[in-house]
């Protein structure tokens, strides 16, 4: 997956993916991450 020159938010659960591995699939497809978190959705 090509992201080059994307902007990306990302949003990751507690319990399933967290944001830091989301942001660090998103970087490694050329994307820029601008916003990442891991929250808690009960």
């Amino acid at each position: 997956m090509n992201l080059k020159g994307k902007r990306v938010v990302a949003v990751g659960e507690r319990e399933g993916v967290t944001g830091p591995s989301i942001k660090l699939l998103a970087e490694s497809a050329g994307a820029e991450v601008v916003f990442s978190v891991t929250q808690c959705f009960v």
